[in-house]
């Protein structure tokens, strides 16, 4: 396993903890906020102070970003994934949710992870080899067992489908955010963050919620910076050296940081069930962890452009100026065509297509 497929996995589970702590968090603000607005401070929280943290790291420092801009051949990616991600499945959710009951929906939510695999695998053609597929429904399988509720209130009904339909949407967002990982997902993150937020605040209004006092809201914005927008950040960084597939795999660990939180903060019992699905959620962990993925593959000469160092076969390019190559920048750059074998995983360099 490389550094930087290491320094991925490490990102990817940052990202499941810091989300996996906004339940246990959120559970403590849902007192003072109703949930549709909650949920639409938390993913302003996330745009916002992450670009007032931006502006203010180039106001005081002078610092221009090592990471690759927003490009309009972007925007459509970026778009679709503000659309499907950030309104269309909360918005689906939202109203599933009314005719689903609680039990239903907790173990159908589980399959975002799965949707985005599949939807990586048929439609991006994205390499997902025998130990990954087992991984993914470990960690799945351990999260379904875990929010098991045998006492609660079972059904199928056209509002489980619809947490399904949101499910698929969250996967076309991992999906389509993977196609720009490349860029810079600070800025990826505050318009994610500031077109949903801003207009699920908007829903709320024309549903009449009231609106909570300011030290709630802040708190609500600042609980979303750490669990959406640190969060959002660092699976998208993750998902440059992993893929889409893998990345929500590990992703997908989130539940059970907040059944810990949740039982050191609040001191809820961890039921029955936690100790068997943690078990198979190690077993997933470690396929995950141990799969070499290595063949001779070809690369097309292309162009694009990513924050990069010049210490691997991919980055030997020259600069007039003799950037360092410990040092991060970013710029347009060729990369030949070649043909070689080392061990890789679907990272920006490697999403070639398997057909055998």
């Amino acid at each position: 396993m490389s550094r930087t497929q290491t320094y991925s996995i490490i990102q990817s589970i940052l990202a499941a903890i810091l989300f996996g702590a906004s339940a246990p968090l959120a559970k403590a603000l849902l007192g003072k906020i109703e949930p549709v607005l909650l949920a639409a401070l938390m993913y302003f929280g996330a745009g916002f102070w992450l670009l007032l943290l931006k502006a203010s790291r180039t106001f005081h420092s002078g610092a221009t970003d090592a990471e690759a801009g927003i490009k309009k051949a972007d925007v459509p990616w970026l778009i679709g994934a503000l659309l499907a991600g950030g309104v269309g499945a909360p918005i689906i959710l939202m109203f599933s949710l009314r005719n689903t009951p609680a039990a239903t929906a907790t173990l159908l939510l589980n399959f975002e992870g799965v949707a985005t695999a599949l939807i990586a695998a048929a439609i991006f053609k994205e390499a997902i080899g025998r130990r990954i597929w087992p991984a993914i429904f470990c960690v799945t399988g351990a999260s379904v067992l875990l929010s098991l509720d045998p006492g609660g209130k079972w059904g199928i009904s056209p509002g489980a489908i619809g947490v399904l339909i949101a499910c698929f949407l969250w996967g076309i967002d991992n999906n389509f955010t993977r196609n720009i990982s490349a860029k810079d997902p600070v800025t990826i993150v505050i318009i994610k963050g500031l077109g949903a937020g801003l207009f699920s605040i908007a829903l709320a209004f024309s549903l009449s919620i009231p609106f909570p006092g300011l030290l709630f809201a802040i708190l609500a914005t600042l609980l979303g910076f750490f669990s959406y927008g640190l969060s959002i950040v660092l699976f998208i960084l993750s998902m440059r050296s992993l893929g889409a597939a893998r990345t929500s795999a590990l992703f997908g660990t989130a539940p059970f940081i907040g059944v810990i939180i949740s039982f050191l903060l609040f001191q809820e019992s961890l039921h029955v069930w936690f100790m068997a699905s943690f078990l198979i959620m190690v077993v997933g962990a470690v396929l995950l962890f141990s799969e070499k993925h290595e063949h001779m593959h070809s690369h097309r000469a292309f162009e694009h452009e990513h924050r990069h160092f010049h210490e691997d076969v991919h980055h030997a390019h020259q600069h007039g100026d003799q950037i360092p190559s410990d040092i991060s920048h970013s710029h347009p750059h060729e990369h030949d065509e070649v043909e070689h074998e080392h061990t890789h995983t679907p990272d920006i360099h490697h999403r070639h297509s398997h057909d055998t």
